[in-house]
């Protein structure tokens, strides 16, 4: 079956402004008026004072005014309200609103010098080129494309090489061409790197489906060099390609992101677009209360402001409802929006891959009632809807309404009826089918007739850098043959100072690794451990428990194998570390079983094969509590040996015991006791300090009391951070 590849219809729903407290707003509207003033300025040149016109001046990136004659200006604004200074002449300036002071703003005046005056007419032929390519953007491509060849022509500036790029993919955009789109919008930066530029290149990614590279254009803004609207822009961008690779709730914190920016600085052409998108993704989520929430704010939002933006958003409610098999108010709205569809054909021309059709809307209706099985009432809507679709010659709608209906007829019992309608559905098929093959040639030669004239372009920039490295070249030869010997005994004396630089990094490495090895493998096992574990076999023998001391022993011997095996490693593998720290509180709890129980415990979350660890760092904390805590308490104690991971590059390992605590075991050990505890503590204190001095902070251990009253017990809390 031939895939339909024009038809697919878009909901293309300006998805506008909304308010999260709509209600409260409505009650502090007086309050806000009170705090709009009206400011004063003018916009002059710096030496001679001269007025500038027709300087566009923006508040926040919305409302705007002109600057007169005189160079005089005046707009409504609040405090802390961004004006934005724009004009083809001056370098574009920003201005916080501080007070009702009046603003003047001074440029740098043009030199009218003859070889300036010439500039300005090429600059007038450009500009001129460059409003006929605008023109013409949405009416005809190709007729817009060739005005855009003609600027590259006049172009004699980076600058204007940027403009008519980026133009060029504005006009790709707009005829869902966006691979090309990308291709012209990279060609602008690098002519010319503006924001607003960056900000169009991650949505041509994003529309062309290219989540990952828009997620990076995106992160590679730097946010504070936004303008307010350029921000409400950037959240609202990623929060559209979170929701496509269905990362939800990073896509509600960035529409909330850009919600919260539009309503401090009364963006309102976004407020209601944001809370219907923010509806949409709790509705994807699940949470329908909250969608439902935004999609009510939303609806209120836009019945305030024109019809067709107000229809708009009953029909993406409606279709919400439709989801969620609320029939009776999707007919309501439905039905609502039909008559306001009706108004605005009257004004306005609605083509039929609009979601404001009466064809789409009677059929969606028709469908709700199938869908509650009345199907009484959905007849006559689905051919209301086959009658529009038909007079309109929107023979996609047409099709699935004529099947609707052979369905309906078909469950209502009716099957003569069924019959002739799915007889009429097929011959809608064979008839669409003819005209998708139709347009599918069509959108051939466009696609063929586009690709010519980006080819004529890139070869129009091809030979002009051609023409142009080639004088360089002419003019710079000779200074290009100094340079490169210059380079090369440059580069001889840097590679000279790279190579002893590297050789004494590895050496200093190299001995690092060596001492922090060596104190790795003194630190790891205490010896009183080993005396003891001997001590433990020997009385197991001593009272003929031979089989226990054979199943002790072994077990032990296989902890001092993997201990001495990974003496030479700065890092083992996680999973290792785990089952040696197993192995060896199995063997503590084999000889203390009457003291305390334990537990070890890693977080299903936890990328266990990600991570690497220095080997046996854990265990002398939890020989510490063993030995010094449980071990004195009067009831049985429990050991928990917890890892957890928090985020993607830091893993969390807690081992906390309920003993007796540091202060008491304290006090009950002999001085050579604290000596030697002393010491083994100081010695995993300098050998976690290597590790960070080494790989830059990658540890940390953390220890307190476990509890305030009664055995106080001990909590070690070992930070691991990725490399």
């Amino acid at each position: 079956m031939k895939h339909i590849f024009k038809y697919i219809i878009l909901l293309s729903l300006l998805l506008l402004t909304s308010n999260l407290l709509a209600q409260k707003n409505a009650k502090t509207n007086s309050t806000k008026e009170e705090m709009l003033f009206v400011v004063r300025g003018s916009v002059l040149e710096s030496e001679t004072h001269k007025p500038i016109t027709n300087v566009q001046v923006f508040v926040n990136g919305g409302v705007y005014t002109t600057t007169s004659l005189s160079g005089d200006f005046k707009i409504q604004v609040k405090k802390g309200d961004e004006l934005t200074f724009a004009h083809k002449d001056i370098k574009t300036v920003y201005y916080t609103i501080k007070d009702d002071e009046s603003i003047t703003v001074e440029v740098i005046p043009a030199i009218e010098t003859e070889a300036v005056y010439k500039r300005k007419n090429s600059l007038n032929s450009f500009n001129s080129i460059i409003d006929s390519a605008t023109v013409y953007l949405k009416k005809d491509a190709e007729k817009s494309i060739l005005f855009i060849t003609e600027a590259l022509s006049q172009s004699n500036s980076r600058k204007q090489n940027a403009q008519a790029y980026e133009i060029l993919a504005d006009v790709y955009v707009h005829w869902k061409q966006y691979d090309l789109a990308i291709s012209n919008y990279k060609i602008s930066l690098q002519n010319n790197t503006l924001n607003e530029v960056i900000l169009k290149l991650a949505n041509a990614y994003f529309k062309n489906n290219d989540y990952q590279e828009s997620l990076q254009t995106y992160k590679s803004i730097k946010v504070n060099t936004l303008s307010n609207y350029q921000k409400t822009e950037f959240h609202e961008g990623l929060g559209d390609v979170y929701k496509k690779i269905v990362q939800l709730d990073l896509a509600i914190t960035n529409y909330k992101k850009a919600l919260e920016i539009a309503e401090k600085h009364l963006i309102k052409p976004k407020i209601t677009d944001l809370n219907s998108k923010i509806g949409d993704a709790y509705n994807a989520s699940g949470k329908l209360n909250e969608a439902n929430s935004y999609f009510e704010n939303a609806l209120d939002l836009a019945s305030q402001e024109n019809k067709k933006r107000a229809v708009t958003e009953k029909v993406k409610v409606a279709d919400f409802q439709n989801e969620n098999m609320a029939y009776e108010d999707e007919i309501q709205l439905r039905k609502e929006a039909i008559e306001e569809i009706s108004e605005l054909e009257t004004d306005t021309l609605i083509d039929n891959e609009s979601a404001l059709t009466l064809q789409k809307q009677n059929y969606k209706i028709g469908n709700a009632y199938y869908q509650q099985k009345d199907y009484a009432n959905a007849v006559p809507y689905l051919e209301k809807s086959i009658a529009e679709a038909d007079s309109k010659e929107d023979l996609l709608v047409k099709k699935d309404a004529i099947r609707k209906l052979s369905e309906t007829y078909r469950d209502a019992g009716d099957y003569t009826k069924a019959l002739e309608t799915y007889k009429a559905y097929q011959e809608a098929v064979d008839t669409l089918y003819v005209k998708m093959d139709q347009e599918i040639a069509q959108a051939k030669r466009f696609n063929k007739s586009i690709a010519e004239k980006q080819n004529r372009i890139s070869s129009l920039e091809s030979d002009r850098a051609l023409n142009q490295s080639n004088y360089q070249l002419s003019v710079e030869q000779s200074k290009r043959q100094k340079l490169i010997i210059y380079s090369l005994f440059g580069g001889l004396v840097l590679l000279l100072i790279t190579a002893y630089l590297m050789y004494k990094y590895i050496k200093q490495q190299k001995l690092a690794n060596n001492l922090l090895a060596l104190k790795s493998l003194r630190s790891q096992m205490n010896p009183h451990f080993i005396f003891n574990a001997l001590n433990s076999v020997n009385s197991f023998i001593a009272t003929n428990d031979e089989r226990t001391a054979n199943r002790y022993l072994s077990d032990f011997s296989q902890l001092m194998r993997a201990v001495l095996e990974n003496s030479e490693q700065d890092f083992i593998p996680l999973q290792k570390e785990v089952e040696l720290l197993e192995l060896y509180t199995q063997l503590e709890h084999f000889r203390f079983k009457e003291k305390f129980d334990y537990t070890i415990h890693v977080d299903e979350n936890v990328a266990i094969n990600a991570f690497q660890i220095p080997p046996m760092l854990l265990q002398p904390y939890i020989e510490n509590a063993v030995w010094h805590g449980l071990r004195y308490k009067e009831e049985k104690g429990k050991l928990e040996i917890t890892i957890s991971q928090q985020n993607t590059d830091e893993l969390t390992i807690s081992i906390i015991d309920d003993g007796i605590g540091r202060e008491k075991s304290k006090a009950l050990k002999t001085e050579n006791q604290k000596k030697q505890n002393s010491k083994g503590m100081n010695n995993i204190k300098k050998r976690v300090a290597i590790l960070n001095e080494m790989y830059k902070d990658k540890v940390d251990v953390f220890i307190n009391d476990f509890k305030t009253e009664g055995d106080k017990g001990t909590k070690v809390v070992v930070t691991l951070k990725k490399d």
